[in-house]
């Protein structure tokens, strides 16, 4: 495979996207066109080994192979990261542990919070200030950077997350930790914030750095075991709905942390776009989760996601998800009421009906209602066992008094309401009537519930893909080769020109077309696209909106406002033009177009 496969001109061009859940593996081929298929069960154990057979059944020996992947999802959500140290300004130790102080849950007097990836014996703070103009007002010495060595290497830390006050102003401090850890005997992984995120607010940026550090180790280690046998020019899909190299995604795993489900969006999202239905409720339905988003004629993102309990500021694809999936649990409580998810028996053992599980799932009741054919699994390459299941369920119906067709229709009474809810907390909660949108379901699970969800909520029309199984594996080998880039700038009132802002960019898009030119990727095929973070002077957050395109230096502040305006007004449902505004980032996103089918 060449090691920077976008620059083949050759008219012979062939794809591999893959997607890795938590009980499946998908595979889809293209070459000229043509999509191929390909399913196996997932191996959760060392999710490579499933990846390489999977291409083996194949028979593709040499293609681009692109990466949907859930390795440093799993390594965040099930605390399998690396020992990891946070360097940090003096006296702002704890700010980890200290966050927003916001309760998740309002009336629960004895809630649990998450622990801090960087435990209290692992945090070090450095004598150094920078202020909030970016001027240094206390130096960093190399006495103190010397000292701060011998500390880590006491403490034995597998990573280093650094992350200075305002070092997304001013990098100097930040740059001289950098260059004496890289020299240490036995260097760390290290993340360092002006590289991964250098925008304001030092507790979404130093959680989203010390997560980057956390899971580092654990991604690059296995994209080293892929790149092997796959090829130098294996791409990873990152959480915002495009690809980055190997080598990158080892870098800055963070950006891969909704990187499968991100896949099932773009492909969603292009399926209906062909169709021609742009406004769509993507609905990946897997075998552990579920996974929706709203896409308005365009696939939204987010840069305040929380995934396990930890805040990401990194640009991601906006997801909602539930626990509610084809493995899912099904039990009955305390209570007596029926409970679905969120637990799931995954791939191993999986569902009762796959001959090894002794719990219900709802693939189970899917089987018992006669919408899974036993004989046509897998593509016929699996039987189901009816009898197995035909004997659990009766079991669990017993408990709730009722018969084997009366529960398992129960069960997907449960699980609907889940995803109901996780669709309305996408649209109606964010000024969106989901009546005027397509329900576009898809994973292993989706077109099944497709109807009864589209029914409760008024969704007219419900599109199929011809292959919603793998739809995600499709929508990874047809992601653009995206970078995303950002920078705190806060203008308001006299600063607000254009000119500025435009050179701003103009910086911004250097750095970026030199980056992807290093990759080896066309510069003529790259196209910049560039929003702006923007809020009412003293709001304490944000909407991304699009940089206007018009308006002269004389009315541009009237024209940055009414853009604002009509965003807020859409998301809150008011807007008070009497208020000033400032633009608190700058957001540039440049893209290299890959070929769809």
């Amino acid at each position: 495979m060449p090691d920077n496969p976008v620059s083949d001109t050759s008219a012979h061009r062939r794809v591999v996207g893959i997607d890795v859940g938590g009980t499946f593996t998908d595979i889809a081929v293209l070459e000229d066109g043509k999509l191929t298929v390909h399913k196996l069960p997932s191996t959760p154990a060392d999710p490579s080994r499933g990846i390489l057979q999977g291409v083996k059944e194949t028979g593709v020996t040499s293609a681009e192979f692109v990466h949907g992947s859930t390795v440093a999802t799993n390594a965040l959500l099930e605390g399998k990261g690396a020992r990891t140290a946070l360097v940090t300004t003096m006296g702002f130790e704890d700010v980890l542990e200290i966050g927003r102080q916001n309760r998740a849950e309002l009336y629960n007097l004895e809630m649990d919070r998450v622990p801090a990836l960087a435990p209290s014996e692992l945090r070090f703070g450095l004598p150094e200030r920078v202020d909030h103009t970016g001027t240094i007002i206390e130096d960093l010495t190399p006495e103190a950077i010397q000292n701060l060595i011998g500390l880590l290497e006491e403490s034995k830390a597998e990573a280093v997350a650094v992350s200075f006050l305002f070092s997304f102003l001013n990098t100097a401090h930040e740059e001289m930790v950098l260059s004496a850890l890289r020299k240490m005997k036995d260097p760390p992984y290290i993340s360092v914030s002006f590289q991964v995120l250098p925008e304001f607010r030092e507790y979404e940026r130093t959680s989203t750095v010390v997560v980057n550090a956390y899971v580092g180790q654990v991604m690059s280690r296995y994209l080293g075991e892929l790149e092997g046998p796959l090829g130098k020019g294996l791409r990873i899909m990152q959480s915002s709905g495009g690809s980055i190299t190997a080598r990158l995604a080892s870098e800055q795993p963070v950006r891969t942390i909704l990187s499968g489900p991100a896949g099932g969006v773009v492909g969603a999202f292009y399926t209906a776009m062909q169709a021609g239905y742009p406004d769509i409720i993507t609905l990946d339905m897997g075998g552990t989760s579920t996974d929706v988003s709203l896409c308005p004629g365009e696939i939204k993102e987010t840069t305040s996601a929380n995934v396990g309990g930890y805040p990401i500021g990194v640009p991601m694809i906006d997801i909602h998800t539930v626990g509610a999936g084809g493995g899912s649990i099904a039990r009955v409580d305390t209570g007596g009421a029926l409970v679905v998810g969120p637990e799931s028996a995954g791939a191993d053992p999986g569902p009762a009906c796959y001959g090894t599980g002794d719990q219900i799932t709802v693939t189970d009741a899917n089987l018992l209602l006669g919408r899974l054919l036993p004989d046509r699994f897998l593509g016929g390459r699996m039987t189901l066992d009816r009898g197995r299941v035909d004997g659990l369920m009766r079991k669990l119906a017993g408990q709730i008094n009722a018969d084997s067709n009366q529960t398992a229709l129960g069960i997907n009474r449960v699980v609907n309401a889940n995803m109901e809810r996780a669709i309305r907390t996408i649209s109606l909660e964010r000024g969106y009537d989901p009546r005027l949108f397509t329900l576009v379901p898809f994973g292993g699970a989706g077109p099944m519930h497709a109807c009864e969800l589209a029914q409760e909520l008024g969704i007219p029309r419900i599109l199929v893909p011809s292959h919603p199984g793998i739809l995600s594996a499709l929508g990874v080998a047809i992601a653009d080769i995206v970078k995303d880039y950002s920078r705190t700038v806060m203008l308001r009132g006299a600063d607000l020109d254009r000119g500025r802002i435009d050179e701003e960019f103009h910086g911004m898009e250097g750095q970026a077309r030199t980056e992807l030119a290093g990759e080896g990727l066309p510069v003529d095929r790259m196209a910049a696209r560039r929003f702006l973070d923007i809020r009412y002077v003293g709001q304490s957050f944000e909407l991304t909106v699009d940089y206007p395109s018009r308006g002269t230096k004389a009315d541009f502040t009237k024209v940055i406002g009414d853009t604002f305006y009509k965003a807020h007004l859409r998301r809150f449902g008011y807007a008070d033009r009497s208020e000033p505004v400032e633009v608190v980032n700058l957001r540039l996103k440049l893209e290299v177009a890959m070929e769809k089918p």
